[in-house]
């Protein structure tokens, strides 16, 4: 690999960056790089901090560095910056977005409120979403917590749970907790059927199936477990199985190959033969995050009273998670 030499003052010569050579500008910038669990594998290799969004959000929230470099989709590198406004927040591709977040439009929210204005709503809002939406709700959650957070919700309240029907539903069974459901769902975790588990279960019979709580209900009935994919490294690390079906986006396979080389992952199969990786997250290349990263751009930045607003449901998920 050629490497195109350390140049802080402006563009690289070459498309080839080294990892270390962003390791090198990183330290130079006294930046942390946070990568979500289904970045391309060079990213996650280079990163600080691998994980969910839960995870994640506990990094941006204590870390000491002048400068987050989020490589994530629009809606993480903004919830770093509502609980980091002193920091510069950069994203690698500013059009990594995230089709269940464009669900909810927070402006349609805001008008399906002021409607049903009577059934005094409790808004808990799955963090894949913006910060207009954030702004909107009581509390945060993701899905490692969502159980957690739907069991503190006030018992004389109505809730709304957005944006993500499934896993809404999802933790609607195991909380016995009523609640009405947005009709959004994440692209990628709808593409897995029943037809393409028990297919794939017909081709390894001994391996478990591990699925996110997005995908639907038919998937998930066929699960042996579902949950985060933080809460799936751990599933895979403990269960003696030596085959694993994994069903979910397909760049958490990587954190799981290496860091437990010693099993074989199995990534979920579509009706479709979908590859099962989702183009807003693989957005974000190596050489996008050092060209972010030297030019301090694209930033993420947001009007401080809708910063404000937001921050207070996150922060109150962070509080309720510990």
């Amino acid at each position: 690999m050629v490497s195109a030499g350390i140049n802080f003052g402006g563009p690289r010569l070459t498309g080839v960056v080294p990892a270390e050579e962003l390791q090198e500008l990183k330290r130079e910038r006294n930046a942390v790089i946070l990568a979500h669990n289904y970045q391309v594998p060079e990213l996650q290799d280079v990163a600080d901090f691998v994980g969910d969004s839960l995870g994640l959000s506990y990094q941006a929230a204590k870390t000491d560095a002048d400068v987050i470099l989020f490589c994530g989709v629009h809606f993480m590198a903004e919830t770093a910056k509502i609980i980091n406004p002193t920091k510069r927040v950069i994203l690698p591709d500013l059009d990594a977005g995230c089709s269940l977040s464009e669900s909810c439009p927070p402006e349609r929210l805001a008008q399906f409120l002021k409607k049903n204005a009577d059934k005094n709503y409790y808004v808990i809002a799955y963090i894949n979403c913006s910060a207009g939406v954030k702004a909107l709700a009581d509390v945060i959650c993701t899905s490692g917590n969502a159980d957690k957070i739907v069991r503190a919700a006030p018992a004389d309240r109505n809730i709304l749970f957005v944006p993500d029907q499934n896993l809404g539903a999802w933790v609607m069974e195991r909380t016995g907790r009523k609640m009405d459901l947005w009709q959004g769902t994440c692209y990628i975790h709808v593409e897995f059927t029943a037809r393409s588990i028990n297919r794939i279960r017909e081709q390894y019979p001994a391996a478990p199936v591990v699925a996110h709580p997005e995908c639907t209900y038919a998937v998930r009935m066929l699960a042996d477990e579902v949950c985060s994919t933080e809460k799936m490294v751990t599933f895979c690390k403990e269960s003696p199985a030596r085959q694993i079906i994994v069903v979910t986006e397909a760049g958490l396979l990587h954190r799981l190959r290496k860091e437990i080389p010693d099993k074989t992952f199995i990534p979920g199969p579509t009706d479709n033969c979908f590859c099962g990786e989702c183009r807003f997250m693989k957005m974000n290349t190596l050489e996008k995050a050092y060209d972010a990263l030297l030019n301090m751009e694209p930033q993420i930045t947001l009007p401080e009273p809708l910063r404000k607003r937001a921050e207070l449901p996150i922060r109150r998920m962070l509080e309720l998670s510990r």
